[in-house]
């Protein structure tokens, strides 16, 4: 597995962000990532972004968005480069609006699940 890029002048940024999660990170967190195997990291930094949630061994990323992230219920031009930037280091990226978070926690779950599960098994 190659090694990926990071930007070590972002570590003071991930580092506050780690100890600052919205509730929604927060939740994500403590109620499910924090135990599921494989392990997850927080506000993990890929090259020059940081990822909200990052499982190496899968190769994904989970992006927890509140509505700065869109416009006209499009995604913003700022994260749609970041997308594409991930996806070039053959990394899948997930993408849950906070309000899914709140509303639908359970089944964001299974999809991370499934997903998670369904790259482990690509990687084999």
């Amino acid at each position: 597995m190659p090694v990926l890029p990071r930007d070590k002048y972002l570590r003071p940024h991930s580092t506050q962000l780690r100890n600052n999660p919205t509730p929604q990170e927060r939740r994500l967190w403590y109620e499910f990532l924090r135990t599921a195997s494989p392990q997850w990291n927080r506000q993990r930094i890929i090259g020059e972004y940081i990822a909200d949630f990052f499982c190496a061994k899968a190769r994904l990323v989970i992006e927890l968005d509140g509505n700065q992230h869109y416009k006209g219920g499009k995604l913003i031009e700022y994260d749609q480069i970041r997308t594409d930037y991930f996806e070039a280091l053959g990394l899948k990226l997930l993408r849950f609006k906070n309000e899914e978070i709140t509303q639908n926690f359970t089944e964001v779950c299974q999809v991370v699940q499934k997903e998670t599960e369904r790259r482990l098994k690509k990687e084999r």
